[in-house]
């Protein structure tokens, strides 16, 4: 599918701001911080701001609590880090745990928060472990123009199956993912053959949002925290498409770990903080960092520290 100039120039622009919050070498240690005599724990987060934002906020949950925290920012997608993780690259990661969960096993269809922790208990391997789960939900989710939804009456992600086409602005390993084309497929009956992925690699972000409205992509897999903006910085007029059959599950924010690798204490001070950590708080941090603002990770994180 054709982007057009103004999404490139939105892609140059994330470019830029991607390379002005992580080191060259994201598994190079790029912040730190705490008491010189804490033991040091190793924070990675993967490629996408809110991930980022939540790192920073357990890592001066951490340097609070007296450890030194090496900051490993955009690691990338879910199978690099977790592959870092397990590798001893870097100790504790942000996750979602409906994701994780499915990336190491199979969910019950319809499966709630508590069919999610006990699942991931069961399929998570011996040598990570999880913490507690956040009330914070960042969710995936199908997002359309209201144009689009109006002229096709599209309420439902079943309504999807009214295209007689079906691209969706995704990252790439969305194609992969359960509650993708698959999912589509099998949980909702619509036609795999009129599915198509066009990755775009901003996870949810302006370009997403460009294509979707430009109509390089007639729906998108947007984040439900993830603001949508347009290049002007307003926001587009988009519809999340209701999930009636639970395709996509419960995705709360969980620490993942490296099993004995965290000091004494540590998860512990992790778990605190995460667990004032709501949905809306992500909504209008994304919006910040996203926004007008352009405010980087760590500040935003340091303002809600400071205001709990």
């Amino acid at each position: 599918m054709h982007i057009s100039r103004a999404a490139t120039a939105l892609l140059a622009s994330a470019t830029l701001l991607v390379a002005g919050c992580s080191s060259a070498d994201p598994l190079d240690s790029d912040a730190a911080g705490g008491g010189s005599s804490g033991e040091t724990v190793s924070l990675g987060t993967a490629n996408f701001p809110e991930s980022e934002i939540i790192g920073q906020i357990w890592a001066e949950a951490l340097r609070q609590a007296g450890y030194n925290v090496e900051i490993k920012s955009g690691i990338g997608s879910r199978e690099v880090y977790l592959k870092a993780l397990e590798e001893g690259t870097i100790d504790i990661v942000p996750e979602y745990a409906g994701n994780l969960t499915q990336y190491y096993g199979e969910l019950e269809q319809g499966a709630g928060a508590d069919d999610v922790r006990a699942t991931l208990t069961e399929v998570l391997p011996d040598d990570l472990e999880a913490g507690e789960f956040s009330p914070a939900e960042s969710k995936d989710a199908y997002r359309v123009t209201r144009a689009t939804a109006d002229q096709f009456d599209l309420k439902t992600i079943a309504d999807l199956d009214k295209l007689d086409a079906i691209t969706v602005a995704a990252p790439p390993e969305f194609a992969e993912r359960p509650y993708g084309p698959k999912g589509l497929t099998d949980v909702y009956g619509i036609d795999a053959g009129k599915i198509t992925v066009s990755p775009i690699s901003d996870g949810g972000g302006p370009l997403t949002v460009a294509a979707l409205v430009e109509g390089a992509a007639n729906t998108a897999n947007i984040f439900t925290t993830s603001p949508a903006l347009l290049s002007d910085g307003s926001e587009a007029d988009l519809v999340t498409l209701e999930d009636p059959q639970l395709l996509i599950p419960p995705q709360n924010v969980v620490p993942v770990v490296r099993a004995g690798a965290l000091p004494d204490g540590a998860l512990d001070a992790v778990n605190s903080i995460n667990a004032t950590l709501t949905t809306q708080d992500l909504v209008a941090m994304n919006l910040r960092n996203v926004g007008e603002e352009h405010a980087e990770p760590a500040v935003i994180a340091q303002d809600w520290m400071e205001n709990k």
